[in-house]
């Protein structure tokens, strides 16, 4: 099965699908790109959803919500982030960082106090900082190998236990096997009092564990959301979901199981 994921080569989502073996292996320039690919059945792919320090990923969840796909698989990757530049960190002028990663990073780059220039990936920084002069990049050990750009400074993230949850986006469910979790997207129709805690008492009162939930704009006016939840499979999950549906629209996004990414 094709994998496509996040290019170019460098970005940790390459270099994760690298050590799970994936082949053949396709770059897209984006995670809308990536999603939309796999909607039109030309493989599956591997995306960031969340990582620990900087939240949910954006322009992941607006995309879930988009395309008809789903999450079948969930994968957990230990992010480093370097300072990587052709000149030393006294003359560095400049800094190319993805906008996650500068999250991630935040507390060095104000540090630093040097000017930072938000890239589509860790790996189109390290391009952008090659061609500028006097620019740093940050980016993983893996990116500063391949573009060839010597690390100045190592480990510049904020949390030395910074991790990145991934998924695995296919255009059909899990069928068969082993589920852990599930994600569902939640579209209230109806805007009143009580509503969301309505909504998550139907999984309180089946003691059914939410793993995560998160809003995102609807795109339909301000003030308007959806929300996002994680919830771990067990009994009385298909009757949550009947419950649900009944008071709002919701969207199934798979269950699936975890799958364990080699050191």
């Amino acid at each position: 099965m094709t994998v496509i994921t996040l290019g170019p080569e460098g970005t940790f989502s390459h270099e994760l699908a690298l050590k799970l073996g994936s082949t053949p292996l396709v770059l897209a320039p984006t995670i809308h790109a990536i999603i939309a690919a796999v909607a039109r059945g030309e493989g599956d792919g591997i995306v960031p959803i969340e990582n620990s320090e900087a939240g949910g990923v954006g322009e992941t969840l607006d995309s879930l919500s988009l395309y008809p796909v789903y999450i079948t698989g969930e994968m957990y990757m230990p992010i480093h982030h370097h300072l990587a530049s052709l000149v030393s960190i006294e003359k560095i002028r400049v800094i190319y960082a993805h906008p996650q990663t500068h999250e991630q990073c935040s507390g060095k780059l104000e540090a630093w106090g040097v000017p930072v220039i938000h890239t589509s990936s860790n790996a189109s920084s390290a391009m952008e900082a090659k061609k500028t002069p006097n620019a740093g990049a940050i980016l993983s050990s893996v990116a500063a190998s391949i573009y060839r750009m010597p690390v100045v400074a190592e480990f510049v993230e904020n949390n030395a236990q910074n991790v990145t949850r991934f998924v695995r986006i296919s255009r059909n469910p899990v069928s068969t096997g082993h589920v852990e979790k599930c994600s569902i997207l939640i579209d209230p129709d109806t805007d009143r009092a009580g509503l969301l805690y309505d909504l998550l008492g139907v999984f309180a009162r089946r003691r059914i564990n939410l793993t995560r939930i998160e809003s995102r704009p609807s795109k339909r006016g301000i003030g308007k959301y959806v929300f996002f939840l994680d919830y771990a499979v067990s009994e009385g999950t298909n009757e949550a979901l009947s419950e649900l549906q009944e008071m709002t629209k919701i969207k199934e996004m798979g269950c699936y199981a975890r799958i364990e990414v080699p050191s």
